[in-house]
């Protein structure tokens, strides 16, 4: 699968060209457009509880589209449900990319998303315990609120990342959730940051410039009604 970024910045678009035959993943709602021929077929990934763990713990939809191409190829264009970046990571063997909830979008056919348990750091740090783990050899299809950045960490290399800011990190990535001021938890509540994440490296650190989270937050402040 070629993957080609369409209108690249807040608006951007995944447009994922397919060989005759060959077979994308979409999550459930992302797709906008195809070209002719493209067959569809919604199902849930690897069972019913696979599924059920995907959607109520990773954050993701219950079902997903599997889009293949006619004999000819074809494509598929996905989009994020937020305003931001879009973009394709490639994932190999031995060397899987964990994802933050909501921010798969597509994969090709090599690539096997499943959820993980991201221990209790990521409990604490409101990504809800789990993580999306996309795992095999081929694209990953990621979309995020604002624009997105890539860290690219040596070995023993740190950064420092707001816990609603991050988007995905390669496996080999160790991390450590913290208070943004080490030790003082109303000092961290004062700067405005909370947690935040301590990346030790080799490896990728993908983060979003925006946080859905403070943009909740911000809804729920403006608008009348309330958080259940």
């Amino acid at each position: 699968m070629k993957t080609e970024i369409r209108h690249p910045g807040s608006f951007a678009v995944a447009r994922c060209h397919l060989d005759g035959g060959e077979t994308l993943r979409v999550e459930a709602g992302a797709m906008y457009a195809t070209s002719a021929g493209v067959q569809l077929h919604a199902k849930v990934e690897g069972g019913l509880l696979r599924g059920l763990a995907r959607s109520a713990l990773g954050g993701e939809s219950l079902f997903t589209t599997r889009y293949t191409a006619p004999d000819g190829g074809g494509w598929v264009d996905v989009a994020h449900h937020l305003p931001g970046d879009v973009q394709a990571a490639e994932v190999r063997s031995g060397s899987a990319l964990m994802l933050t909830r909501g921010s798969w979008i597509a994969s090709s056919e090599g690539v096997d998303i499943v959820t993980k348990w991201g221990g209790m750091s990521n409990l604490i740090g409101s990504e809800g315990g789990f993580l999306i783990k996309a795992q095999g050899d081929g694209v990953v299809v990621l979309g995020c609120y604002g624009a997105m950045d890539v860290i690219t960490l040596a070995d023993g290399q740190q950064v420092v990342v707001d816990s609603g800011h991050l988007v995905a990190y390669d496996e080999t990535v160790k991390s450590n959730l913290r208070r943004a001021v080490e030790g003082k938890t109303v000092q961290s509540l004062k700067s405005g940051e909370g947690l935040v994440f301590e990346f030790t490296g080799p490896g990728r650190i993908m983060t979003q410039t925006r946080n859905p989270g403070a943009l909740i937050l911000h809804l729920t402040e403006v608008l009348p009604f309330e958080r259940a």
